[in-house]
């Protein structure tokens, strides 16, 4: 009788210390084991390099967690003959970062031209002008559709960001930024004043 083949068992790899070569062979095959391995080694990396850009310990923790989103999600795409798997990593954290602070921009730009027409003035003042504004805002964000409506008025009333946001609605953050866009869009529409005619 022939003797059995033993199965030769698998390394462990958030155990083991494994070169990253045959961490990125075991992450680029599916097995969520070895991302759990390539997170527990890089994490410290990502984090620290987004703390840096960002000066934000909440955004760092976000981005890492898009970076390493990224990294499962692209797995596939990951090439050892171009670079080695550190690299490829601290290149998602660079992307990541990158749309990080643009949408800081667009956020900061739409909370600022937003601001004339969102922002409650004190009613104290006595000026029409001001009650009158606040009436027509109000009036406009009620035209606008539901997912709009919800998104301007979180932003501006509740003073949530869109990742706040998005958890909140459970809406995925580009559902979350494309709302406040086109809502922004619309009131910016309907508010400003056209050419006299």
């Amino acid at each position: 009788m022939s003797p059995q083949p033993t199965a030769v068992p698998c390394p462990d790899p958030t155990r083991e210390p494994l070169a990253d070569e045959e961490l990125a062979r075991g992450l680029v095959s599916g097995d969520d084991a070895f991302l759990a391995a390539v997170y527990h080694r890089w994490r410290p990396l990502v984090h620290s390099l987004a703390r840096h850009s960002l000066g934000d310990s909440r955004e760092a923790e976000d981005v890492t967690q898009l970076v390493f989103l990224g990294v499962w999600s692209g797995r596939a795409g990951y090439r050892p003959e171009r670079g080695a798997l550190g690299g490829w990593i601290v290149g998602i954290t660079r992307r990541k970062i990158a749309d990080a602070l643009a949408a800081r921009t667009r956020r900061q730009e739409l909370v600022a031209s937003a601001g004339s027409w969102l922002t409650l003035r004190d009613p104290g003042r006595g000026r029409p002008e001001e009650a009158l504004d606040r009436v027509l805002v109000r009036g406009e964000l009620a035209r606008l559709p539901e997912p709009q409506r919800q998104v301007l008025r979180l932003t501006f009333y509740e003073d949530l960001t869109q990742t706040q946001i998005a958890e909140r609605t459970g809406w995925p953050l580009g559902t979350v930024k494309s709302h406040a866009r086109r809502g922004m869009l619309r009131l910016r529409g309907r508010l400003e004043p056209g050419p006299l005619g």
